[in-house]
């Protein structure tokens, strides 16, 4: 079966539809609201940020549909609705007593649970299905309290190696999980991590948007990369130090001076003060309008994802990848177990110094026929597709439910 159709389906998620970054989850939704009827559940306003935020034009939104000013069911499109919970929430994901957390934030999930159902009831949502995009705290009675014929819960990133996450998270998630019907996740390692806690734990891949990723569609070269000289090697992306490796980059750099090392993204403070800033050879363009990048990615001669081997990123599927293969272009990642995924069209060093051998042999081995084939791979990870490996999944777990029944 490729297609849910006609169904009736709630997500909820750690990412609000006002978020201003690209979601997964968002696409997701759009792609289900495409053959069923969806709504998007946003998390409740906390206390702490209506504090804090009280000037959020967000949280200030949110307050008006606390105190009925303005609605709190919006439609987006014929099937899709956006709900903002009438209620404030308490803050616990840091409290260290597993007691009071369990105490509040089953408190917190009773309340969450009623405004979601009068919005389903209101839309006349029935026998409906749960997607739950890794809110492992605020959702987690859900499937006790609303009773959906799936639930599912989505990982993608591995949230509990972020500090944020590991007071509660690290009890918390491991449960969620395992009550779930289904888990599924954009990564084979998170995946595998998931198994532990649920047999019925799947890789469905991920979705990206290539369609402005195509080369053809390249008129012109940006002026500040232009005067580059060959060979030009690339990254596109934020400069973060918790998830890239400086010193893989600082080797590239000084072991082979006739290359060119382009950095297009915004910095922080480590990067800003790094050494690189010292190197003839490694040029920081800085952040770029998302309509600009694929006119820098194309005056790539390799690209690069040299990420720094960490619990943040060892589960993690970066989106950029596809993005530099939908552009055909030869392409070199730190070896993760996640990566192995693209390990027939990508290069993935494990030591910083076999960097130098495989983007030699990248340039020297690059041709159209591979760079076709590239583009070919890329495209196959559509968010249509990507929602079909999701469908498949649920449709497993309901036609299971439905033979138990009858």
């Amino acid at each position: 079966m490729e297609a849910l159709i006609n169904r009736d389906i709630i997500i909820t998620g750690l990412q609000a539809w006002d978020i201003e970054i690209g979601s997964n989850c968002k696409n997701i939704a759009l792609q289900f609201a495409k053959h069923n009827r969806v709504l998007y559940v946003n998390s409740p306003l906390d206390l702490i940020s209506a504090l804090k935020d009280s000037k959020n034009p967000k949280v200030q939104l949110r307050k008006k549909v606390i105190k009925r000013k303005a609605d709190d069911l919006v439609k987006i499109s014929e099937n899709l609705w956006n709900l903002n919970p009438r209620l404030k929430s308490l803050p616990v994901s840091q409290l260290k007593n597993k007691v009071l957390f369990d105490i509040i934030n089953k408190y917190n999930n009773k309340k969450f649970a009623k405004q979601i159902k009068s919005a389903a009831d209101r839309l006349g949502f029935k026998d409906y299905i749960i997607f739950n995009d890794s809110d492992m705290f605020r959702s987690f009675y859900l499937k006790e309290i609303l009773k959906p014929a799936c639930y599912t819960y989505y990982t993608r990133d591995n949230l509990l190696a972020v500090k944020y996450w590991q007071k509660q998270g690290k009890r918390i998630e491991p449960l969620h999980m395992a009550k779930s019907d289904l888990v599924i996740s954009n990564s084979t390692y998170l995946s595998k991590q998931a198994a532990k806690y649920n047999e019925e734990s799947h890789f469905v891949g991920q979705g990206c948007d290539i369609s402005a990723f195509n080369p053809e569609n390249i008129k012109k070269v940006p002026a500040d990369i232009a005067e580059i000289p060959y060979p030009v090697i690339g990254y596109i992306g934020a400069l973060k130090s918790l998830r890239l490796d400086l010193n893989i980059i600082e080797h590239i750099a000084l072991t082979r001076k006739d290359w060119n090392i382009v950095l297009v993204g915004p910095e922080d403070d480590i990067f800003k003060s790094s050494r690189l800033h010292e190197l003839n050879n490694v040029h920081f363009l800085g952040p770029k309008a998302e309509a600009e990048l694929p006119s820098y990615l194309n005056a790539f001669d390799v690209a690069i994802n040299p990420q720094l081997l960490n619990e943040v990123t060892i589960g993690n599927y970066p989106r950029k990848i596809d993005e530099y293969l939908a552009m055909g272009k030869p392409t070199i990642a730190t070896s993760t177990e996640a990566m192995t995924y693209f390990s027939d069209f990508v290069s993935l060093p494990k030591l910083k110094t076999e960097w130098i051998n495989a983007i030699e042999q990248e340039l020297k081995n690059d041709n159209k026929t591979l760079g076709l084939a590239r583009q070919k791979f890329a495209s196959e990870h559509s968010w249509e597709n990507n929602a079909k490996e999701i469908y498949k999944q649920i449709e497993k777990i309901l036609s299971r439910e439905y033979q138990r029944n009858n």
